[in-house]
């Protein structure tokens, strides 16, 4: 027979369940986000939740994940501990302009829902080609008269002239 006595435990189990059924509102999960290459890939614990419950939405840019556990006991059993967490999870992911929200991918293995978000490709790096012209112009600055400075590529004197008011 299974017995344990934790006071402290017990306590904190209390407590929790006070608060998410007083809240009613669904509880988080653990997830993961990593760039890898030209994708993103999220990662949500999901454990005891079977795949064929969890919602998966994505609308404007805003992903959500919602999933459910429960614990039903059949007739008969007689309940010692029931710590594990049960209820309705949720967790929403803001997705960026870069991501293509539209080629989401989403698989669950082991207790693990995992989300691949392709890089759009308007947003993945590209090179852009430089073109040159034959005929390259070189601009030379203009002085306050608005007289050619002199030569290329000297610098041009401001000293001894006189300024737009007269003063020396």
């Amino acid at each position: 027979m299974l017995m344990r006595f934790d006071p402290f435990r017990d306590l904190d189990r209390l407590t929790e369940q006070l608060v998410s059924t007083a809240s009613r509102a669904p509880r988080a999960f653990p997830m993961d986000a990593y760039r890898r290459g030209d994708r993103f890939i999220v990662e949500f614990d999901l454990p005891g939740v079977e795949p064929g419950s969890i919602e998966l939405t994505v609308e404007q840019n805003v992903l959500t994940v919602r999933a459910e556990r429960r614990f039903e006991p059949r007739e008969g059993d007689e309940v010692i501990v029931a710590e594990r967490p049960q209820g309705s999870y949720a967790r929403q992911v803001f997705l960026g302009d870069a991501l293509d929200a539209e080629r989401v991918q989403a698989t669950c293995q082991l207790g693990v829902l995992t989300l691949t978000i392709p890089v759009a490709e308007a947003a993945k790096p590209r090179r852009v080609p430089v073109g040159g012209a034959q005929d390259a112009e070189t601009i030379e600055p203009l002085t306050a008269g608005g007289t050619d400075a002199g030569r290329a590529g000297q610098p041009v004197s401001t000293a001894g002239q006189a300024t737009p008011s007269g003063e020396g």
